[in-house]
């Protein structure tokens, strides 16, 4: 029987949205929710400090991410979160249910080991950022977007000294490479909130969202809210998708996750 110091717990590691390079998380959730569950093997999980920081441990055993690093948060708040998941799992290690695992176990696999490929995706997610482009009709529409993207944009001119232009409908509108800048500079470079930045980002369509969230003027439900407009907004002129809805609901774990990291190791 595998202990807790081979892969995480289960027969395939439990991966996390950056791993093979940037996946969708929603995608890397579809495949642990498809993989064969592994029966729970452990009784107690703990916290222990080391010199990676606080260690998750499974029976006294550390766990080991997929590249065989050791499971460890930068603060005592997140390492507590990630014991929680792990506690959490029954009879089966459910990883989809262990939307922060995933995340870590990303984090310190990926993005500590090459952080400038992801934030090279982030700076380019702000070159086509999903807040400047609007609907040309209706007028419903056209006021809801404002109502949840001009406050974003507002913010980004004030605090971060980036003036982005606004487009209508699908046509590209260029960015002043200083405004890219500008913006690019407020992301984090510690491999933690670089990572859940980046999931914040991809999960939102949106780097000024994920970067609202991260300086803390969106909240969590109200970043997500922001991200979701004119997909609320259809979804109330033809009715309800449940497939879509299920879908979303995935990708909620994953951006609640991130944007627990982006507050928890910001402290």
């Amino acid at each position: 029987m595998q202990n807790a110091d081979q892969s995480n717990g289960t027969r395939d590691p439990v991966k996390g949205p950056l791993d093979d390079r940037l996946v969708d998380p929603v995608e890397a959730a579809r495949r642990g929710v498809r993989a064969p569950l592994r029966r729970r093997f452990y009784r107690t999980v703990s916290v222990a400090p080391g010199g990676e920081g606080f260690c998750i441990r499974l029976d006294g055993k550390p766990v080991r991410t997929p590249a065989r690093g050791t499971l460890a948060a930068p603060t005592p708040e997140l390492a507590a979160e990630l014991a929680k998941e792990w506690q959490a799992q029954r009879e089966f290690i459910d990883p989809a249910q262990m939307p922060l695992t995933r995340l870590a176990n990303a984090i310190i696999d990926r993005v500590a080991a090459m952080p400038g490929p992801v934030a090279a995706d982030i700076r380019k997610y702000l070159g086509t950022d999903l807040v400047v482009y609007r609907a040309g009709a209706p007028a419903q529409l056209r006021a809801r977007q404002a109502q949840h993207w001009d406050p974003v944009l507002a913010w980004a001119r004030q605090a971060l000294g980036a003036e982005f232009k606004i487009g209508e409908g699908v046509v590209h509108v260029a960015q002043p490479s200083a405004t890219i800048e500008a913006a690019a500079a407020a992301m984090p470079a510690d491999a933690w909130r670089l990572g859940a930045l980046h999931v914040a980002t991809t999960l939102t369509g949106s780097a000024l969202i994920a970067l609202a969230l991260l300086r803390g003027r969106l909240s969590a439900d109200a970043a997500w809210q922001a991200a979701h407009v004119d997909e609320d907004w259809n979804m109330e002129q033809w009715g309800r998708d449940e497939i879509a809805l299920a879908q979303r609901a995935l990708r909620f774990a994953e951006f609640k996750a991130a944007a627990m990291v982006l507050v928890a190791a910001g402290q």
